[in-house]
């Protein structure tokens, strides 16, 4: 892993676990780093308690609520007002054990894991381009696993059952999917896209499932800063810049789902791309 001095990541949900370690570690490392907070009160607690660690004033703000799609286009506006170029999106923010829908009527784990970065990506992917080479991360799970398949009509459902599981992993497989699909649509523009298994960390994802399981859920369960390295691997690391659209787990190229394949990658796209259509 090289210094990132003149480098600039925009990360996701990082005012708290995985994304906060993320973002540290690049902010350490001489990065501008962007990080896009539900909370804009929680995020500029985050960004000065980065900057500060980091010895940096190249940590900055963004309000980023990812089940609203308004708020993402606002979002994306905001950065692109910078003028800034954008070497590095992590698409890492992310629920479970959620209940409900989002804003714009989709389930809410789809619509906040998948959706909302995916209206997120496009409308900074010509920033991308311009900057390349670039990388586009997405967080995503070994949950994706357990997916039996996606009922794209369900989509719009409210979550079933107490845990909210079975849609976690779809929207888990979604981000599998997405980044296959980015890798294949973006060959040979000098922009690549990864999504990755983070190791199963005690993050504050789980923050919705109720307290006894969830104390029992995250007891052994990796740290933070353990669930950030392979994510920081694909953001950063030499060893993948030739690579797109694959998936890794624990800084390894993994094979992911038999469920990703490019005729459903395709289908999740063009789904998503209706669904956000304005």
């Amino acid at each position: 892993m090289s210094e990132l001095s003149g480098r600039t990541f925009l990360v996701t949900g990082a005012n708290a676990g995985i994304g906060y370690a993320t973002a540290q570690d690049l902010a350490a490392r001489g990065g501008r780093v962007y990080l896009a907070c539900r909370s804009r009160e929680k995020g500029e607690a985050a960004a000065v308690a980065i900057a500060a660690a980091a010895g940096s004033d190249q940590v900055q703000v963004l309000r980023l609520d990812l089940a609203d799609l308004a708020s993402v286009r606002e979002c994306a506006k905001e950065f692109l007002a910078v003028g800034e170029p954008l070497h590095v999106l992590i698409n890492n923010a992310g629920v479970g054990g959620a209940r409900g829908r989002t804003a714009d009527g989709f389930e809410i784990h789809f619509g906040i894991n998948h959706l909302g970065h995916f209206a997120l990506t496009q409308d900074l992917l010509p920033l991308l381009r311009e900057s390349a080479p670039a990388r586009i991360v997405s967080v995503a799970s070994d949950a994706h696993y357990q997916a039996k398949g996606i009922n794209f009509e369900a989509l719009r459902n409210r979550t079933k059952g107490i845990t909210g599981l079975p849609e976690y992993a779809v929207s888990k497989l979604c981000n599998v999917l997405f980044a296959a699909e980015l890798g294949r649509r973006l060959a040979g523009t000098g922009v690549t896209t990864y999504s990755l298994h983070p190791g199963v960390v005690a993050s504050e994802i789980w923050r919705r499932v109720p307290w006894p399981a969830r104390q029992i859920m995250t007891r052994r369960m990796l740290t933070i800063q353990q669930g950030a390295r392979t994510s920081l691997y694909c953001a950063t690391s030499d060893d993948v810049a030739g690579a797109s659209g694959k998936y890794y787990d624990n800084c390894r190229e993994a094979e992911p789902s038999k469920l990703v394949t490019p005729e459903l990658a395709a289908r999740v796209w063009e789904y998503s791309e209706a669904a956000i259509a304005p």
